[in-house]
């Protein structure tokens, strides 16, 4: 990579997918650009084609037509391409039931480095790291199907985290469950994060994608709206009524706040409640 230019792991060029020759396109000319180590929050309604943009990152579909490169190359559509693009690419599916179909938690998580032919203390070696990095020792004997929603969601992660891949794939990593578990699984994607890790996550949560995203993609009817920092598109207000989003809530509090003239207009917009409290006790400090 020459310096200065950006360092994009995935690229999607012209990217046209249908479920059904002939049919509506889900991806209709996607154009994108994800760089290297970045949080990027994919937005819009049900069916705006983010799932099946994150399939096709992974090759579990392949666009009908269009390019998708990863680490600037073509993906391969071939067994060694499809084997090599998933060991780098990982996918956690909204619900952990269409993951996880082994007997054991710890078979489960097993399961890919045996697939890549690993040696058994090898294997037994990143499993039984990844089950501690997780918490899952607790139940990791148990079988999968028996455990909580909030538990499966940490086994499928633990299932992508063992086989060390560059990107990892979330698709409503919080849905449908508790606030206790929806904190466990957000700190674990803040942990995969700070490794360097490239993580792309759809979610509905406009507020959690303004606090913790380096960047949010809006999506709609399989086009991308807008693809910018998260304060700009979350001002976006045109762009946002077509994603089917409601403007954060700490940005329309800012902005009430900087008419009334309790805060003052500043460079740094805040993007979480906890920011937002920190600037008006400065201010009243000030």
């Amino acid at each position: 990579m020459k310096s200065g230019e950006k360092d994009v792991i995935i690229e999607a060029r012209d990217l046209c997918y249908s479920y059904e020759e002939g049919g509506e396109r889900a991806l209709n000319y996607v154009n994108l650009k994800i760089e290297r180590g970045r949080k990027v929050a994919f937005m819009g309604a049900n069916g705006s084609g983010k799932s099946t943009f994150f399939l096709c990152c992974n090759g579990i579909f392949r666009p009908e037509s269009g390019t998708l490169l990863f680490d600037g190359r073509p993906v391969e559509y071939t067994k060694q391409g499809l084997l090599d693009l998933r060991r780098r690419v990982g996918i956690v599916f909204q619900d952990p039931d269409n993951q996880l179909f082994l007997a054991s938690v710890y078979q489960e998580i097993s399961f890919g480095p045996m697939n890549l032919g690993m040696r058994e203390e090898d294997v037994k070696r990143e499993v039984e790291q990844v089950i501690e990095k997780l918490e899952i020792t607790p139940f990791r004997e148990r079988p999968a199907h028996a455990l909580s929603g909030g538990q499966k969601k940490q086994v499928s992660i633990a299932d992508v985290l063992v086989m060390h891949p560059e990107v990892v794939i979330l698709d409503e990593p919080a849905a449908a469950l508790d606030a206790k578990h929806a904190k466990i699984v957000r700190e674990i994607v803040d942990k995969m994060a700070a490794e360097g890790i490239t993580v792309l996550m759809a979610t509905h949560n406009i507020d959690y994608a303004l606090e913790w995203a380096d960047e949010i993609v809006l999506m709609q009817e399989g086009r991308v709206l807008l693809q910018g920092d998260p304060v700009t598109v979350c001002r976006n207000q045109e762009a946002l009524q077509m994603a089917n989003q409601e403007p954060p809530a700490v940005l329309t509090l800012y902005k009430k706040l900087v008419e009334k003239g309790v805060l003052k207009q500043e460079g740094n917009v805040p993007r979480s409640l906890a920011q937002l409290g920190r600037y008006i006790d400065e201010q009243e400090q000030g």
